[in-house]
């Protein structure tokens, strides 16, 4: 299966590219899949372009036809102004308004407030409600002070299971592997130590 993680982050690394690539990994501990990124910020020119001519750069081409071929897909925008990045709008602007009808979308987002968690509900899910596609259950919003919270990992696990659940057609998500905690264990088998979100982004932007 085919599964398309579009991250609309903008800095490098981003939180917002750390949440996309931690959805895909869960998913893929659930089932078989075959993971493209596309990163928004690379395609923000031809995105401008397309308004401007009507026709797609090669990259961006490449990006709506990937889109369009999914059997599922993962979206990650940083919270602006108390909604989806104007990137990330842009790019499903141009994108064919039924390429994205009855085909499984997992949403989310970063900000730097808990307070800005709503634009899953206000925002996200009636776009992609609008497109007819079919958006999973469980959003997941990680502000900064999520980053190593017990909290976190739980729901990213829990929307993971309901994407591959849709994807593989069952009637419920599978019972969750054992999730991907940014923790270490403690040799003596003690608690846990939380691995600090500027360790993990430094990890991110070595790859």
């Amino acid at each position: 299966m085919k599964l398309v993680v579009l991250s609309a982050g903008l800095s490098v690394p981003s939180s917002t590219r750390l949440l996309a690539d931690r959805l895909a990994g869960a998913v893929g501990r659930h089932a078989p899949v075959d993971v493209e990124v596309v990163e928004l910020r690379d395609l923000a020119v031809e995105i401008a372009h397309h308004f401007t001519n009507g026709f797609p750069g090669r990259r961006l081409a490449a990006a709506l036809e990937a889109v369009t071929a999914a059997d599922g897909l993962i979206v990650v925008t940083p919270v602006f102004s108390a909604s989806y990045s104007g990137l990330f709008k842009s790019f499903f602007d141009v994108l064919d308004p039924d390429a994205l009808a009855g085909k499984p979308v997992l949403v989310a987002a970063t900000g730097g407030s808990a307070r800005h968690s709503l634009v899953l509900e206000h925002a996200l899910r009636p776009l992609f409600s609008y497109l007819h596609a079919v958006v999973v259950p469980t959003a997941v919003y990680a502000a900064s002070e999520d980053w190593g919270a017990q909290g976190l990992p739980d729901r990213i696990e829990r929307a993971a299971g309901e994407l591959s659940a849709l994807m593989t057609g069952l009637s419920a998500p599978p019972s969750p592997s054992s999730p991907s905690r940014p923790e270490k264990a403690d040799k003596d088998g003690g608690a846990l130590t939380v691995i600090p979100f500027a360790e993990q982004l430094a990890a991110l932007a070595a790859r």
